[in-house]
């Protein structure tokens, strides 16, 4: 075992908190202490331990230019695709928008990087059949987070919340 901390630093909770107030600035962190009072209110943690993460496309405005012309890239597609992870409440933890043309894989696998220093407690992230692949094993390997991928039946249109599924270790298989 490490260590213990040296006696003249503040909590470490407290050295965190100064830290992340630093980088991110006054209305995430306005951002942030509504959604613990709305954790708090619904008899969660403040942190977080689980999150979901998912992404949606959608075509861009007449008058908004293409994302990639912007970029110096020729890239099929006009629109734009948002990248999000919540909290199993629905709260938004991490946003990020790219081109449309962004595979959902390789937008989580940013998107999970950006997740992983301010929210350190999630260990459990839930996403679609759009995230398998590569994203699985990355987010095992690099940032130590189990990701569960829930799969939707073939016969499904529209929008359908998907149900979870309890891991135990005889159960190491996707949910179905």
């Amino acid at each position: 075992m490490g260590e213990p901390p040296p006696r003249d630093f503040p909590p470490f909770k407290r050295v965190h908190a100064f830290a992340r107030r630093q980088i991110q600035g006054p209305l995430t962190e306005l951002h942030d202490r509504l959604r613990e009072r709305v954790r708090q209110k619904e008899g969660r943690a403040v942190n977080p331990t689980a999150a979901i993460v998912d992404s949606q496309s959608l075509r861009a405005a007449a008058n908004v230019p293409p994302l990639d012309v912007r970029l110096g890239l020729r890239e099929e597609g006009d629109g734009r695709k948002r990248h999000l992870v919540v909290d199993c409440l629905g709260l938004v933890l991490v946003v990020m928008v790219t081109m449309a043309s962004v595979q959902d894989g390789d937008g989580a696998v940013t998107l999970l990087e950006r997740l992983r220093m301010p929210y350190f407690s999630v260990r459990l992230v839930r996403a679609d059949g759009g995230h398998a692949g590569r994203l699985v094993d990355g987010a095992a390997e690099k940032l130590q987070l189990a990701l569960d991928i829930v799969k939707r039946s073939d016969d499904t249109t529209g929008f359908v919340v998907l149900r979870r599924c309890r891991r135990t270790p005889e159960r190491a298989q996707p949910c179905r």
